[in-house]
């Protein structure tokens, strides 16, 4: 029997932005948004703000920079934080007809060096800061090293100062924009995250890269008017995806100038919306009932809940007045949160929106720029990450029925945001398509009557039991993520003793600020070990966790907070 998910409405509005398929239509919507401020940031310490019509002229002489350089119509990788050069600098190497390359500035010198020689770079644009990691020396396809923010006369033996090189010598002071773009060759170079052995290098091209744009636009609930804080790292799609759509919009976006200042520039710049990965949406929602549980307050949340959730059924509203001190606490302002990257507890949505706050969940991959779905902000579905954007078409492989009542298989995504293929890699170009040109996502799930796309794991994850059944250890993970006293965890198969037979193995790092004053972590464990005990009496006899070990570390994540997988044991 098909198991269905009630469906939260909301008003449906128009949306206000206009469609792109380049760099230069983006550009020209940016120009029209003329003295709105663009960005708010740090420069110097000191508190900073730049024009939409500021922005696009400073693109314009960066374009002129890397032309004066000898870097136009090259592959040039970008490493730096996220910060207007950055920006500016990946629309000027689109717009001379170049190739962008951005790099995460958390990866050691050697590891950015051996992307670079795979992505065959001639050029390297860095922030003053990196400098250290982006001293490159006797590369094999590198040419120039570019210092985005040094004076000439500060600039590192081997670098030059982008500044000098940005100076008009022709056209009367006046950059001539290309007449015709061809949308469909590579424009952009990204590497999967993994080490430099299983890391993959993702082409994409202009159609991908706003196709995507165009389809957050029309897929999400902001206007013109909001306010968002840009907290996830630039050189992930995901990140720099919305980012390119809230310019569309002519949105102000504020950025974060560090992971430990996230909640006071969420109170410094009130945004009114924000992208996340489900980390942070966990770690706001347990700073939320951290604070009330000191104040004595954590009754008064369920209570409150109760009767809003009553008051919304008759028509009345009163969230922002009953949890008015919760929403304070993120600039009083914020009235969205657009998550991704993976799986976010569909509880989290709801106590989000009891308090007026509503979360819209999506998903994508980075060999889809990365937009593949996001649930409908008039029509949601708790749990679920929506239906197909505008971009593409998605389909279910398989001719299993899950737990659901509905198909279960891989999830394949074929349109304009499907990449050009994985650079100089054959073997992976060829698993990477069905026979039918369809790209093979590689995460498995569901697709309900409505078209909405349920997530259940990994095939790459899936283990596999004696008896051949498969379990997804990220539905487990759900479970368990509601055990109080856990921080992070995963489950692997584990081979039995004495047998062949594979049993669920929950690995726990526990949250030792869970423990209460006077009490001990060998408690804090057989609390949780109890409450795992009782989730095994909802769960089939093949999905129970038969094996609980804790670890005294953090799992090492990626730099957009995943855990990596690949290096559990």
């Amino acid at each position: 029997m098909k198991k269905n998910t009630p469906i939260v409405k909301a008003k449906k509005t128009e949306r206000l932005f206009t469609p792109v398929t380049n760099v230069v239509e983006e550009i020209r919507v940016m120009q029209s948004h003329g003295d709105k401020p663009i960005f708010s940031y740090k420069a110097g310490g000191k508190d900073a703000t730049i024009s939409y019509a500021e922005f696009v002229t400073r693109i314009e002489h960066v374009c002129v920079g890397l032309q004066n350089a000898g870097l136009a119509g090259k592959r040039v990788a970008l490493l730096s934080e996220t910060r207007p050069e950055w920006f500016a600098t990946y629309f000027a190497i689109l717009l001379t007809g170049g190739v962008a390359i951005p790099m995460d500035k958390e990866l050691a010198a050697k590891e950015i060096a051996n992307f670079l020689a795979i992505a065959e770079a001639e050029g390297l644009v860095f922030s003053e800061g990196l400098t250290e990691k982006a001293t490159i020396e006797e590369h094999p396809t590198l040419r120039i090293r570019i210092a985005m923010d040094a004076k000439p006369e500060d600039a590192a033996e081997g670098t030059i100062s982008l500044l000098p090189y940005c100076t008009f010598v022709d056209n009367d002071g006046a950059f001539v924009y290309p007449e015709t773009v061809d949308n469909n060759t590579m424009c952009e170079m990204l590497f999967t995250s993994g080490t430099t052995g299983t890391s993959k290098c993702v082409m994409l091209s202009q159609k991908n890269v706003f196709s995507t744009v165009s389809a957050a636009c029309q897929s999400v609930p902001f206007t013109p008017d909001d306010v968002v804080l840009s907290v996830l790292p630039i050189h992930h799609t995901y990140e720099l995806a919305v980012d390119l759509a809230a310019m569309n919009y002519g949105i102000h976006v504020c950025i974060n100038d560090s992971l430990r200042r996230v909640l006071p520039n969420i109170k410094k710049y009130r945004p009114t919306g924000l992208v996340l990965v489900p980390l942070f949406v966990e770690t706001m929602y347990k700073k939320i009932l951290s604070e009330a549980k000191k104040k004595g307050k954590d009754k008064a949340i369920n209570v409150g809940a109760k009767l809003t959730r009553a008051g919304r059924k008759i028509g009345i509203d009163l969230r922002k007045k009953v949890f008015a001190e919760i929403q304070e606490t993120f600039g009083g302002r914020l009235q969205k949160i657009v998550c991704g990257g993976a799986a976010l507890n569909p509880k989290l949505i709801r106590a989000f929106d009891d308090f007026g706050i509503a979360v819209y969940e999506g998903y994508g991959i980075t060999e889809c720029s990365p937009l593949i779905a996001v649930t409908p902000y008039y029509a949601r579905k708790f749990g679920s990450v929506g239906p197909a954007v505008s971009s593409c078409e998605a389909r279910i492989a398989g001719d299993d029925v899950g737990d659901k009542g509905y198909i279960e298989g891989e999830i394949q995504v074929k349109g304009d945001n499907v990449m050009l293929g994985y650079y100089a890699n054959d073997e992976a170009n060829a698993g990477a398509f069905t026979e039918d040109g369809w790209y093979r996502t590689g995460d498995v799930g569901y697709m309900d009557d409505d078209g909405y796309i349920y997530i259940t794991g990994r095939i790459k994850s899936v283990i596999v039991l004696e008896n051949g059944k498969n379990v997804f250890p990220e539905e487990i993970e759900e479970y368990l993520a509601e055990v109080e006293g856990i921080a992070e965890c995963v489950v692997v198969g584990r081979k039995a003793e004495n047998s062949d037979a594979i049993i669920l193995t929950a690995l726990i790092f526990a949250d030792v600020a869970k423990i209460p004053e006077g009490g001990t972590a060998e408690e804090l464990q057989v609390s949780i070990e109890k409450q795992i005990s009782a989730i095994n009496k909802k769960l089939p006899s093949f999905k129970q966790i038969r094996k609980v070990e804790f670890r005294e570390t953090e799992f090492e994540k990626t730099t957009t907070r995943k855990i990596r997988r690949n290096l559990v044991k």
